[in-house]
């Protein structure tokens, strides 16, 4: 189920806004629940007892975790490795079995064996990164001392599997919900508020992340980016970055709206990334959850910069190796990762300034965008050959006479929507920032784009969130 879809906004939502509202108090956390395995298991069903598996897992060893504690029997160490393997374990063979047997093969094939596996492909569960992360904090949490065990399970379950961020993010830690699980206040202003980055998130995703995905899509569906021109191969990726930005960060508005609709406070997860004046300023504002992630449960546990500045390098590129990966089994995602790794190396050698910190604000700024376009190449690509050829157009390496038809297909919409994105994201402070104000003049412009929204919901296909894959 997509939130910007007719059955998300006329269907479900009704029907939970009422059952939550009529549930007392202490069914509300079993409320969300049902209807969040309901919205869950609209694709797959069965799905949805891999997610509770790994919630039953999780909440008795994290409670276990948490009486050696407070009895001084033990730390938990023991409970909590099994907790790693048993969600690393998860994610391990539904995200990463298909790309091992696929290097595998290819491995083999190059020493001259041409036997195959007959491996029967294994289906990705939409969310499950996001979801295995979640669970893995709670139970590190409580190894650290950092936060109580949940009161109930039920409340641990409404925990992991509250649909507005299940899917998509932003990564919720136990530790920001924990009050509100326990005690949470509802509030017509709380309301009001999560209306408003509703409609924030679904303008932002409807009017310009779909709008311009055409674009996108042509650039890159040429073949080896063989025949693809300079211009065109500049324009889809400019496409691509802003697609990209819309749809993710439109998601998370929706996210964050739909809690607050509850009164869960999730965190931001997007600071006007493209104001950014170098990579690693870049990552203080994307995906903001998942960078706090990264770094307080992978770079800090490998040592941070706490054992000299190589090691600190090899922490830095590490943690973005890894973070690749986690975006995608295939080898264009470590390359991603690695070149993401590879500038916050030099800019932390340089003393966390890039080297073109000596220029005026707006062309690092520039400089910045561009370097993160080339990355984007890398994410949206599909493969490391294909990537390779993309960006050798973008460098003018392409074929001689290469046809520019990318520009020619563009529809008026698409351009419109294109200047659009760029307009507002160098010209307009954060939606979530905009959305969280609820400024008059603000909400007086929403309306109208909220309202084409979704007179445009009705003319086209639903339109997937790009990190549904994740």
């Amino acid at each position: 189920m997509v939130f910007s879809s007719a059955v998300f906004l006329y269907l479900f939502l009704p029907a939970f806004l009422l059952a939550y509202a009529l549930s007392p108090r202490a069914l509300k956390a079993l409320t969300i629940s049902a209807f969040s395995f309901v919205f869950y298991g609209w694709w797959r069903p069965d799905f949805v007892l891999l997610m509770l598996a790994s919630s039953v897992i999780d909440y008795w060893l994290g409670g276990r975790i948490a009486r050696q504690r407070a009895a001084g029997t033990g730390n938990g160490r023991r409970e909590l490795v099994l907790s790693m393997v048993a969600n690393l374990g998860l994610l391990g063979y539904f995200k990463y079995a298909n790309f091992g047997v696929d290097t595998a093969r290819t491995l083999l094939q190059a020493c001259g064996f041409a036997g195959d596996f007959g491996w029967t492909a294994v289906v990705l569960p939409v969310g499950i990164s996001f979801y295995t992360f979640q669970t893995m904090s709670y139970t590190i949490d409580l190894y650290r001392g950092e936060v109580r065990p949940a009161s109930s399970f039920i409340d641990f379950l409404c925990y992991v599997s509250m649909f507005p961020q299940l899917v998509a993010g932003p990564i919720v830690r136990y530790a920001v919900v924990e009050h509100e699980l326990r005690t949470r206040e509802h509030t017509w202003y709380g309301f009001y508020q999560g209306v408003l980055f509703l409609q924030t998130g679904i303008a932002k995703k409807v009017l310009l992340a779909d709008t311009i995905s055409g674009i996108a899509d042509r650039a890159f569906a040429v073949p080896d980016a063989q025949g693809l021109g300079l211009l065109d191969a500049w324009l889809g990726i400019t496409a691509y970055a802003f697609q990209i930005y819309f749809d993710f960060s439109g998601y998370s508005d929706m996210a964050i709206g739909l809690g607050l609709m509850m009164g869960f406070k999730f965190p931001f997860n997007f600071d006007s990334p493209y104001h950014s004046q170098s990579i690693t300023e870049f990552w203080r504002r994307w995906h903001m959850s998942l960078s706090n992630w990264l770094r307080d449960y992978l770079y800090i546990a490998l040592g941070g910069n706490r054992k000299g500045p190589v090691r600190t390098y090899v922490n830095l590129a590490l943690t973005m190796l890894l973070g690749g990966l986690w975006h995608g089994a295939a080898w264009n995602f470590v390359a991603w990762g690695g070149y993401q790794g590879f500038w916050l190396v030099i800019e932390r050698l340089a003393g966390k300034r890039p080297w073109y910190g000596v220029a005026p604000t707006a062309v690092r700024v520039a400089i910045t965008f561009v370097l993160a376009l080339f990355g984007w190449v890398l994410f949206r690509a599909t493969g490391l050959g294909h990537a390779i050829q993309y960006a050798g157009a973008m460098l003018g390496l392409g074929p001689a006479g290469a046809p520019t038809n990318v520009a020619a297909l563009t529809t008026p919409l698409a351009w419109t929507g294109l200047l659009a994105a760029a307009a507002i994201t160098w010209t307009l402070p954060s939606s979530q920032r905009l959305a969280a104000r609820a400024h008059p003049l603000w909400v007086l412009l929403l309306q109208p784009c909220f309202l084409a929204a979704l007179l445009h919901l009705h003319y086209q296909d639903n339109v997937p969130f790009l990190y549904f894959q994740f």
